[in-house]
């Protein structure tokens, strides 16, 4: 089991169930704060099986839940995915998917093949 993290990061208290591979991909997330939605952009550094990690455009706190959107690699159209903030560090925030369906599983199963298969 891969337990690393970003370089400089540390997920406390938790050991990875899945490793992460290396991907720079466009993110767009939404929370909801004080009944207004918050919209963010960002680009992702990593990827896993039950996760993603990237840097934003501001500031989320972990336990924030949030509606993300992205397309990984061999996807032709974007998953859209609630997901938790689990821990962050500056503007690198790190996310672990909440409610992913069988089909949103297995391409991001496929995708985290095809990276692991790259490097």
């Amino acid at each position: 089991m891969n337990t690393s993290t970003p370089q400089g990061q540390f997920y406390p208290g938790k050991e990875r169930r899945f490793p992460r591979y290396a991907v720079d991909i466009r993110l767009r997330l939404q929370v909801l704060r004080e009944g207004a939605t918050a919209s963010f952009w960002g680009r992702s550094r990593e990827l896993g099986q039950d996760g993603i990690g990237g840097t934003f455009t501001g500031e989320l706190s972990p336990g924030e839940v949030v509606s993300m959107e992205f397309t990984v690699p061999l996807a032709v159209q974007p998953i859209k995915v609630r997901a938790i903030v689990r821990y962050r560090s500056g503007l690198y925030h790190g996310f672990e998917f909440l409610t992913l369906n069988q089909e949103q599983r297995n391409i991001v199963c496929r995708a985290c093949e095809f990276l692991a298969a790259q490097t």
